[in-house]
This record gives C-alpha cells, structure tokens and sequence, in this order.
C-alpha cells in the first residue's frame, strides 16, 4: 500500500460508464421493476378478452363482405393475448437466469468491507476553486484529500509552473493581456509574462460546475486574485500541509522534455519536501529521475506485465480499464491502484467494495463526506417461518431487493408474479388485506407463499 495515500489523475472530462456486470444487480431490478408494472395491463387485456369471450353479443350485426364475424374478433383478440402472454414469460424466464451471470463487488458482508479509497484531488478541488491554484490546493486539503494532483509545464526561462493546458487562453485572460501571442504554448512565455495572468476570474465567468454559483463571496474575491503558482510554491504548500503531490510533465513531445525534467527535478530536490511525498507519472526519463531522487515514488499509467523487470508498486489508471477481479488481485499482491476521475457516490460505492487504494476526484467535497458506500447487498440467509405471516401495515406484496432479490436469484421474478397474481384476484375479488394480513377468500393457505415472498424482513412480526 501507498504510504500516505496513492494518487494520480489525467484528463477525462466526460467519465465512461462501467461494464454491466458492474452495476448488473441495478440493471437487473430495474428490468424487472420495469416488466412488473408491465404485468398489470397485460393482466387487465387478458381478463376483458376472455370475458368478451364467453358474453356472447346480443344482437349480432349482419355479416357484410369483407367484415370479420364478432367471434372472429373475439378470437383474434385472445390469440394476440396469449401471444403475448408467452412472450412475457419468456422475457421472465431469461430474467430469473440472469443473476446467475451477475456479479458486483458490493455483495458481500460488511465485515468483509475494504477501507474507503483515500481522496486524491484532480488538480486540486475543481469545483470550489479555479484549477491548478493554490486555492485549488487548499480547499482540497480541507476535503481531506491525501494527494494534490497536477500538471506541470516549464516556462522558457526555465521555470516549473502548473498548468494543464497546451493553451493558456481556457484558465487565464492571456487574450486580453498578451492577444498576439495567446494560441501560442503555453512554454514559450517566460515567467515574467506568466506572473502578468489572472488564473481565477475565468471560473466565476464560465462557471464549469453548477457548484460555482454556492461559492461564497468571500471565496469569490479570493478567486479573482489567484495568478499561476509555481511548482515551487506548490511544493511549500504540500509540505506545510502535510500532503503528497502528483503531477504528470507536459508536454512529453517537446523537443527539451529533458531540460523540463532536469529543471523539475532541481526545483524537488531543492524544496526540502520529503521526497516520498513526491509522485512522479510521467514515463519520459523515468530512469533518470530514479538515479538522481530515488526516494520519488514511481506511479504507472499501465497494467503490470508478465516479465516485469521490477515489481510495480502503484498503478494509475481509468477506472473503466480495470475490473473488480484485478483490483483485488493487485490488493493482495500489495499493489496500489488509482482510478481516475471518480466523480459520482455511486460509481465510489463500487470500486471502494472493489478495494480501490485511491480514486482521483474533481467532486472531494462530496465523496468526504461518505461513511459507508451507499449501497451493500449482504447475503443473509432467507428464513422460512409459519404460514400465515403477519405484515405491516402496507407492506403486503412490496419488497425491498435486499429482502428478496438479492438473497434469491430471480428473486423479482417471484415478487413480479406475486404481484400477478394479486391484481388478477383482486379483480375477482378473492384477495383482500385486513388488519396487515392477507387472506384469500376460497383457498385456505394461498396467502402463506403470498406472504412469505412479498413481506420483507423487517416487515415480519412473529
């Protein structure tokens, strides 16, 4: 494991969304949600048609040509329902097999929980100050971030500076400032010109998450005030506040990377900032930085490989690039994994059963606050008791899937039939509820099954 918290992060603006065996008991109860309200109407088509069926018409029309007979009508009708009927049963069929192929780490028992996924900071705290700053910076040690990630240039005069665009015309006003020099890289403006910016006003203009109109104006004013901060700045800051810093060196096709490397690597060195503190991504020169600061931990945006020459020790990477099997696999083998960008609690939910090390995240504010993943299907054995089963009031024929679709598989299959076969007995007026329990009017004993799938735990009452 990380000693302090793994961390990484690279651009992925818009995050892809997982395989469906991640989120496969979701989907699964959805679909099935989704066909039990179905059963409903096709329940109602099938009872009109047979009843149609067996009232004859009283005055039937004489036949014409071209016209079908009532009856032929009648028949037509009750084969597109039976039709029907059977393709639903089909469709509830491959429903009730489908858990069999589905897997999600967050079943499991909660004693068997990994710990919660240290917070690492996509260029700080984007949605509560302008990126790359030390705003930025502070406001994602506040979320209790353990890793400040960034991205690191180096002007012409040889200076390290955050920045993560190529461009300097998306975070600052160099349009208005420098206008005929604005597309050019972001390297060829020496850091005289770059202390000139404003690195903040843009994010209350443009307002890139909905988060930015709750800022108060305090923080406000502090935004309008913040310039381009270099990575010597930055390293004073991290090591005041007792966190690590991750950065990736760009642009890794420039023709003096190397120069780049050498002067990041004098200004760490040079920083009094405990060197394990230091994460370094990029693959360029990687050799060389291992010689000249080997206490820098080394970070691999690649899976390991079979003949790896050295054990990797931390890995960075998308989250949709690795399965819950392999996080799993890398956590016993003491291999830190980061994912990135890690934005919504559910999708945390998910690979902190995994037993991610460390997500990286542009929402700190939110994921901070999460005790427990928002979601865990414990498989408690479910217990068969004396028919019939007292319920609470409104919870005859309702189910929570933690009570049932969870334990069994198929389990909505059952509860979708039972609520079938409710609404064809209560046309008929054999099913009633009273004082929380069920009872069917002609066959003693119907309602113990009833009961039995459509009362959740909770709900029973010896």
């Amino acid at each position: 494991m990380w000693n302090f918290g793994t961390g990484a992060g690279l651009v992925l603006a818009d995050p892809l969304p997982l395989p469906p065996q991640a989120t496969g008991p979701f989907l699964h109860i959805g679909i099935v949600g989704g066909m039990t309200l179905l059963a409903w109407p096709l329940a109602s088509f099938i009872y009109r048609t047979r009843n149609r069926g067996n009232c004859p018409p009283r005055s039937p029309p004489p036949p014409s040509a071209g016209a079908l007979l009532p009856t032929a009508q009648t028949s037509g009708r009750w084969q597109s329902g039976v039709f029907l009927l059977l393709v639903y049963c089909m469709v509830m069929i491959a429903l009730y097999l489908a858990p069999l192929g589905i897997t999600s780490p967050c079943i499991m028992e909660e004693n068997q929980l990994p710990p919660k996924p240290a917070l690492v900071g996509h260029r700080g705290a984007p949605m509560l100050a302008p990126e790359n700053t030390l705003m930025s910076l502070h406001k994602a040690v506040d979320c209790d971030v353990q890793v400040f990630e960034t991205d690191v240039m180096v002007s012409a005069d040889g200076v390290p500076f955050l920045m993560h665009d190529e461009e300097l015309i998306r975070t600052t006003n160099v349009q208005a400032v420098f206008p005929e020099r604005a597309a050019l890289n972001s390297t060829t403006f020496n850091w005289t010109d770059l202390q000139q910016l404003d690195a903040g006003s843009w994010f209350l203009e443009r307002r890139p998450f909905p988060t930015v109109q709750s800022l108060s104006a305090g923080d406000r004013y502090q935004a309008t005030k913040q310039r381009i901060p270099s990575l010597e700045q930055v390293l004073e800051a991290a090591k005041q506040s007792n966190i690590s810093i991750m950065f990736d060196l760009r642009p890794e096709n420039h023709s003096d990377y190397q120069s780049f490397v050498n002067a990041t690597l004098e200004v760490i060195l040079q920083s009094g900032i405990p060197l394990q503190q230091v994460l370094w991504l990029p693959d360029g020169f990687r050799e060389q930085v291992k010689q000249q600061a080997p206490g820098v931990q080394q970070v691999y945006g690649r899976k390991r490989l079979q003949n790896e020459k050295e054990p990797l020790l931390h890995v960075n990477l998308p989250y949709q690039d690795m399965s819950s099997e392999e996080i799993r696999q890398y956590r016993q083998d003491n291999i830190s994994v980061n994912l990135y960008v890690v934005n919504q609690p559910w999708l945390f939910s998910v690979l902190w059963c995994s037993g991610v090390s460390s997500v990286t995240t542009n929402a700190c504010q939110v994921l901070k606050e999460m005790k427990h993943p928002i979601w865990l299907l414990v498989s408690d054995p479910f217990i068969l008791q004396p028919a019939p089963q007292p319920c609470a009031s409104g919870t005859c024929g309702s189910l929570s899937a933690a009570a049932l679709g969870s334990q069994l598989p198929g389990g909505w299959l059952l509860l979708s039939a039972v609520l079938a076969w409710e609404h064809v007995t209560l046309q008929k007026g054999l099913l009633v509820q009273q004082d929380g329990l069920c009872h069917h009017h002609t066959t003693p004993g119907c309602c113990s099954w009833l009961v039995l799938l459509s009362c959740s735990p909770a709900a029973r009452t010896s």
